[in-house]
């Protein structure tokens, strides 16, 4: 049996190795490229799990600091501890690919491990995660419906990278990360990640078919393989077959659930379900009180296929929506600024029943998110956090961190601002905005992405341009469709497609797709996208009739920096010996300031004031002095032959001996001793910067 196989895709060469080295996976591979190496295990369970009714499957990235001959962690554990955001960010990309082409119907526990063993700092292990997970499906006995072909796309100067490297990426004006399968022969797109810097539709759809031709390569390379070496399937056994609806039950509910659903709010339509169930209940409880409650969870299921049917029915029949608009109509809009008193900007928007509220606050330099991570060491300065609450779907359920959802629509719309962000010489604060999700009924993190542009404006943050962001939806049936623009959460439960778009009025900052389906053609994209596109810029429209643009102001309870120039030499002075002068000027002005090698220095204060003394400070301790000048000084020290003035904080010079007195001086201390302030002129500066001062008395005499 070969174990290696090879692919050159582009400029690089993939290589796969079959070692089974894990023996006990139902399936297992190494992918390599370049020095990036990626080990993927599958594994599905010998029995199926009770009491579920979703098909239960686990994909886990796991990063290990050893891959990038790293020691991290705290210096007490030194140990990998919970995923990095990076980490689940690549777990949720991978989920999203595959889980279309399981058997929905399964209730038998499937976990992906996909594990970085070797990272190399050129080769991305996202994409070759991607590919290993899909490999290790495909050979194994674990039945899907793959394989998943996945690459990354750049552009520079107008011309495509395929798998750029990271200096390619930071580069391009598009990073794209799509993943595809193949049916009749033909390359369907299944999930689409992307960040880019305001590009056009087309870009993107020019990007989509591009890669097309690498992306049948791989697809062709997985099933090579697994004609080659791949298991024998597994067989599912389907489950039993439940005894059907009472027939009386069943006509109640197909006679009444019209009615009961399509109404404009969802508080009603809930109110109306329930009534419908309790009904049908009554219903079942009149004509077998022994056994009607064994039938509670068939009457659940029942409505809610029925719902789902009737849903999918009317909008490709009769372009019919639950709450009656047309497909491609907009929920009410609503923008309202300024919504709380004491932070430094906030913003609150409304789509329909989905609310959310975002909030900005201002930081100085040194507030910036430090990373340490197996790929990347740095910082960052912008931030967007999503907090999704159980109250905002009126449910309950315990209070936790961030889980991965959170994580990944928090980045996606920190991904859409990016591209409208100042550079820190225009705005040199740290900035981070929080998103509540107050209400949710679809979309809620495209409507974070439009908060957040809120609060931006309200905080006088110098935007380049607004971003809004907007849910499109999918109905097929065959080679029949219908693009939904602005899905709530019904029928983003009952489609075929999840489509992000956020964008300025000039293009797209950020796009995510994820399918239920198999995979969608390129067409079918390209209406999705222009659909979205007219209603990015209804959105855009509405959020500047509110706010045209950013504040000119800050808020009055945010910090103040004042960005100055100093002569990278003079850092010492400023630090102190042991961070004495530094400290000083810290306590004393009530300020932090942060130094950059280059001599930028940030000072932050919570006042003019104390920004502007803090800055004096620093610029006596640092300026120039010339010869000529004339200065108020304080004596600090008396030697036999001279005594040393401080003229500046922490510049001194000294007058000897013979310039105290026109006449013949015996003792320095017979004219100054220390703590007398004097008046005091330059009158020379040496090779060696040592600066000579006379009294100025005495040049005047």
């Amino acid at each position: 049996m070969t174990e290696e196989f090879k692919l050159k895709i582009g400029e690089k060469e993939l290589i796969v190795n079959i070692k089974n080295l894990a023996e006990q996976s139902n399936g297992s591979c190494l992918f390599r490229s370049g020095d990036t190496l990626v080990l993927a295990t599958a594994v599905i369970a010998s029995s199926e799990r009770d009491g579920i009714d979703y098909f239960p499957l686990m994909v886990g990235y796991e990063e290990r600091y050893y891959a990038a001959g790293k020691i991290l962690g705290s210096r007490y554990v030194r140990r990998e501890s919970r995923p990095s955001d990076e980490a689940v960010l690549t777990a949720r990309l991978i989920d999203r690919a595959i889980r279309p082409l399981f058997n929905q119907n399964s209730r038998r526990d499937v976990q992906l491990v996909i594990t970085c063993l070797s990272w190399d700092r050129e080769n991305d292990p996202d994409i070759i995660g991607l590919l290993s997970a899909s490999l290790s499906l495909l050979i194994s006995d674990i039945p899907w419906a793959g394989p998943v072909a996945g690459l990354r796309i750049g552009r520079k100067d107008g011309q495509f990278i395929l798998n750029p490297t990271y200096v390619e990426r930071i580069e391009s004006d598009l990073d794209l990360t799509i993943s595809a399968t193949e049916e009749n022969g033909e390359i369907l797109i299944n999930m689409i990640e992307s960040e880019s810097k305001e590009v056009e539709e087309k870009i993107i759809l020019e990007a989509v078919e591009w890669a097309k031709p690498y992306l049948k390569q791989l697809i062709d390379f997985q099933k090579k393989i697994a004609k080659e070496i791949g298991k024998e399937k597994i067989i599912l056994t389907p489950p039993d077959s439940k005894p059907e609806l009472d027939q009386e039950a069943r006509k109640l509910v197909l006679a009444k659930l019209e009615k009961a659903i399509f109404v404009e709010n969802k508080q009603e339509k809930s109110k109306n379900s329930n009534n419908l169930f309790e009904e049908v209940l009554e219903l079942l409880k009149q004509k077998d009180p022994d056994n009607f409650k064994s039938k509670i969870g068939l009457l659940k299921q029942f409505i809610e296929e029925e719902t789902v049917s009737l849903m999918r029915e009317k909008i490709l029949k009769k372009e019919q929506r639950l709450d009656g608009r047309k497909i491609d109509e907009l929920r009410e809009v609503s923008v309202e600024t300024g919504i709380l008193p004491r932070t430094h900007g906030s913003g609150l928007f409304c789509r329909g029943l989905t609310k959310t509220l975002s909030i900005l606050t201002l930081g100085a330099p040194d507030d910036v998110k430090l990373l340490a991570g197996m790929e990347f060491i740095g910082e960052k300065r912008f931030m967007h956090h999503y907090n999704f609450p159980p109250y905002s779907t009126g449910e309950v359920s315990p209070m936790r961190g961030p889980g991965r959802r959170e994580i990944g629509h928090g980045m996606l719309a920190e991904k859409a601002l990016t591209a409208v962000m100042p550079n820190p010489e225009e705005f040199p604060y740290t900035i981070r905005v929080v998103s509540e999700v107050l209400s949710s009924n679809g979309s809620s993190s495209m409507a974070s992405t439009c908060s957040s542009t809120i609060a931006l404006m309200d905080a006088g943050v110098p935007i380049s341009a607004p971003v809004a962001g907007i849910a499109m939806g999918l109905i097929k049936d065959n080679d029949d469709y219908k693009i939904l623009t602005d899905i709530q959460g019904p029928e983003d439960h009952c489609g075929d497609m999840d489509l992000k778009v956020a964008g300025t009025n000039k293009g797209i900052t950020a796009l995510q797709m994820d399918l239920k389906i198999t995979g969608i053609t390129t067409k079918i994209l390209s209406e999705g996208l222009e659909q979205a596109k007219k209603a990015r810029i209804k959105i855009l429209d509405k959020i500047t009739q509110i706010i045209p643009q950013p504040r000119a102001q800050l808020s009055q309870f945010a910090p103040r920096i004042i960005t100055i120039q100093i002569n990278p030499e003079k850092i010492g002075d400023v630090i102190g010996k042991g961070g004495k002068v530094i400290n000083e000027i810290i306590k004393e002005c009530g300020v932090l300031i942060d130094i950059e090698e280059s001599g930028t220095v940030f000072i932050t204060a919570e006042t003019q004031e104390g920004a502007q003394k803090a800055v004096d400070w620093i610029k006596n301790l640092t300026r120039e002095i010339m010869v000529g000048e004339v200065f108020d000084g304080k004596v600090v020290k008396i030697l036999d032959f001279g005594a040393f003035v401080e003229i500046l904080p922490g510049q001194e010079g000294m007058i000897h001996i013979s310039k105290l007195s026109s006449q013949r001086v015996e003792k320095v201390t017979d004219v100054v001793n220390v703590g007398d302030k004097v008046r005091v002129k330059v009158i020379a500066i040496d090779d060696q910067s040592r600066i000579n001062l006379c009294l100025e008395e005495l040049i005047k005499n």
